[in-house]
């Protein structure tokens, strides 16, 4: 929750992404940088293990089971989706959107990041699951496209990055966290374990938001974004956990408890920023911080 160190930390990983305008590409694999983000990568994974226990030992032949039963027994936490779907004024479905601006303008990258380290049916599984968020699907058109249409329609500013100075820790947490999986591969079996549970729960989650979104006045093409997810997701959860996940493990059956431990991250990571989002929404207050306002300790 430091927001010093989510910041900092997204800001180097940035550069492994787009990069800023005005900064020297070199920077990316700067030894000095490199060293500073290491610090700040300790600090992060020491908090996700203080968060999150790593999962009890399971055989191969279990992980989709495991999965399933990690997404049905999550901590339970505020229904989000279910208060956009039915309570949320627009201002406060704005604020949603501009947090997960955060995430959805960079695509599906930091998980695109383990296709090196797979081979086989799941080196197969990745590609064919990230190809419709890169506009393979339907739509053909890149999910971040439709998520800027979703942004404009609801009066938001769509430029990559522009409520970076908006939103809390939290938010940045759950971007920082797939960007560390992604860029080590140590921890390309929690980064499988992630997009699986992201997954799994996608589906249910962007058919609500595109209910709650159609309630408050958007149209069908602010609400494509979140029916596209919903359709593709039912779809990709399957692939995931068996063809990915499930034949990752088989091929490597020590890493089952890093699938689970990502899958984990990623539950506990989002119910943490439903926690804060409702609870500042119950308080009257909001979601994002002041613009340029320095961090309250």
């Amino acid at each position: 929750m430091d927001e010093d160190v989510q910041l900092a930390l997204f800001v180097c990983y940035e550069l492994h992404y787009r990069g800023f305008a005005g900064v020297d590409d070199r920077w990316e694999w700067s030894p000095s940088l490199l060293e500073v983000r290491e610090i700040l990568e300790a600090r992060l994974e020491e908090g996700l293990a203080r968060a999150i226990p790593y999962p009890p030992a399971s055989r191969p032949e279990q992980t989709r089971q495991a999965l399933a039963e990690l997404v049905g027994t999550a901590v339970d936490g505020p229904d989000l989706a279910g208060f956009l779907q039915g309570q949320a004024d627009l201002e406060q479905f704005r604020e949603f959107v501009a947090h997960r601006s955060i995430h959805h303008l960079r695509e599906a990258d930091p998980h695109t990041w383990a296709i090196p380290g797979l081979d086989g049916r799941p080196k197969a599984a990745l590609p064919a699951i990230q190809a419709d968020e890169y506009g393979g699907g339907s739509a053909r058109r890149t999910r971040s496209e439709l998520f800027r249409v979703t942004m404009r329609g609801l009066g938001l500013d769509d430029s990559y990055g522009a409520y970076l100075d908006r939103v809390p820790a939290i938010t940045l947490a759950i971007s920082n966290t797939t960007s560390l999986f992604g860029l080590h591969r140590r921890h390309l079996g929690a980064l499988l374990g992630h997009l699986a549970a992201f997954e799994t729960i996608s589906s249910i989650s962007n058919r609500r938001y595109s209910t709650g979104l159609g309630r408050l006045g958007g149209d069908e093409a602010a609400r494509r974004f979140y029916d596209e997810h919903a359709r593709a997701d039912a779809v990709h959860e399957q692939a995931a956990a068996h063809d990915m996940c499930g034949e990752f493990v088989t091929r490597h059956p020590t890493r089952v408890g890093d699938v689970l431990y990502g899958a984990a991250c990623a539950l506990t990571l989002d119910r943490l920023f439903a926690e804060h989002v409702m609870s500042r929404w119950r308080r009257g207050a909001s979601s994002l911080r002041e613009a340029g306002a320095a961090a309250k300790l």
